[in-house]
């Protein structure tokens, strides 16, 4: 697998998407390549700010962006998704806290793959890029709470159904991005 310059990479139509570890470059990349795009930005912000550490990540990464439109939804995908112009780019950061936010106010798996599939489906119906972020937290240790382990698996199968949705994912390491295939087609 070769890695790219992360800020040499072009996005396609359609949906991208940007998985990897915390810090890893996918928030910048996605920036950097909506703002390349010369089109109209959406961007859905999915955090939420419970303390204080995270009210300052939240400016932070506020101060990264363009002025562009920003809707702050924790919960509801679909709606943002539908509030943004038909003719704009789309950026969804993130997945991550998109799922925590909803294993947390008690859905179930069920529910959240069914929030999934929905605004997948929605994302498809654009004729727009969409660029979504998401981190990769199956790669660490088996978390030691039912909760934890809950969230590893659900978080697992929406970043699944995203990333086989996509035109092109990439996995991003220390601001490094590799091009993700079927795995399939590399036993070729």
């Amino acid at each position: 697998m070769n890695s790219l310059n992360i800020h040499q990479t072009s996005v396609p139509l359609g949906l991208t998407v940007l998985i990897g570890g915390a810090r890893s470059g996918k928030s910048s990349l996605a920036v950097d390549l909506a703002s390349n795009l010369n089109l109209e930005v959406c961007f859905i912000a999915t955090a939420e700010a419970h303390d204080e550490d995270m009210k300052q990540r939240i400016e932070s990464h506020k101060t990264q962006r363009p002025n562009w439109k920003t809707i702050e939804e924790p919960i509801d995908l679909k709606k943002a998704i539908n509030e943004c112009p038909k003719n704009s780019a789309i950026i969804i950061d993130c997945l991550t806290l998109w799922v925590s936010n909803l294993v947390l106010t008690g859905c179930t798996d069920a529910e959240i793959r069914q929030a999934s599939t929905l605004a997948i489906s929605l994302i498809g119906q654009r004729i727009s890029t969409t660029i979504v972020v998401t981190n990769e937290v199956g790669l660490g240790i088996v978390p030691s709470t039912e909760i934890g382990r809950r969230y590893r698996d659900s978080l697992g199968s929406v970043n699944q159904q995203w990333v086989r949705a996509s035109k092109q994912a990439l996995f991003l390491v220390a601001g490094k991005a590799f091009k993700l295939s079927e795995p399939k087609e590399l036993l070729l």
